[in-house]
């Protein structure tokens, strides 16, 4: 592994973090290739805050009516994360670059349990 490519534990380092305020998405490439686009939408429901995740796996909250969200900034964290302000004020949360990195690689099932625990609760993504 390169250590131009990867961090001291092995993780992939970000090379281009891109904001789309009119699409509401991020955009993110990591030096390894990988590249993934990220709605604000799962963004903000899947927010590695405590607010969000609880304080473990038994007390994470299906947040709802999120549909509309969007980004209003990004602010560095060191060199290991971002933290992302959403229009809704909610800014807690710092996203990790392994964790944008993991989000990446299983968005599609990530957002299928959301949509699943959304249907579950009787709750919906609009407001």
């Amino acid at each position: 592994m390169s250590g131009e490519i990867y961090d001291q534990a092995g993780r992939p380092k970000p090379q281009e973090v891109r904001l789309k305020k009119s699409e509401k998405a991020l955009l993110v490439s990591f030096k390894d290739g990988h590249s993934f686009r990220f709605p604000a939408e799962l963004l903000r429901v899947e927010s590695p805050s405590a607010e969000v995740q609880g304080h473990g796996a038994s007390q994470k909250q299906t947040v709802s009516g999120r549909r509309h969200v969007g980004i209003m900034g990004l602010e560095p964290v060191g060199n290991y994360a971002i933290r992302i302000t959403f229009d809704d004020l909610h800014d807690t949360g710092l996203f990790s670059w392994a964790y944008l990195y993991e989000l990446g690689l299983n968005q599609e099932g990530v957002w299928k349990i959301y949509l699943d625990n959304l249907a579950r609760a009787g709750l919906s993504r609009d407001p």
